[in-house]
């Protein structure tokens, strides 16, 4: 059974623009957070620095990569999702072809696991 049985065809087109939407928000996200920290770096680059000043830097680098990771896992699961809307399978898991219901596609576009499969994925990483 293809998605487009159970998901309107306006469904997934409205789908398919809130992913593409949601793909550009989430890398502007971090471009923008990047430009910032190298337009800091330049203005105050060669001033002194406290210790406290690397380790708060330190902290700061650690909580960035940890939404770094975020936004990665989720522009990757972006464009399987696309990939899905692509070839037929949108709104069916990756992991086990079990239908993935409509709200939970309405409220997370880019989900391409039902939520059981998503926690076990969490708690692997």
């Amino acid at each position: 059974m293809s998605a487009e049985q159970s998901l309107s065809p306006e469904f997934i087109a409205q789908q398919r623009k809130r992913l593409e939407a949601l793909q550009r928000q989430v890398l502007g996200g971090e471009l923008s957070v990047n430009a910032r920290k190298r337009a800091f770096t330049e203005e105050h680059g060669d001033e002194a620095q406290e210790f406290e000043d690397s380790a708060q830097d330190l902290a700061q680098e650690e909580v960035r990569q940890a939404q770094h990771d975020v936004d990665e896992q989720r522009v990757n699961d972006i464009q399987r999702a696309l990939e899905k809307i692509d070839d037929g399978t949108y709104g069916y898991s990756d992991d086990s072809g079990d239908p993935i219901p409509k709200a939970r596609l309405e409220a997370k576009p880019e989900a391409v696991l039902t939520v059981a499969e998503e926690e076990a994925r969490e708690r692997r990483h």
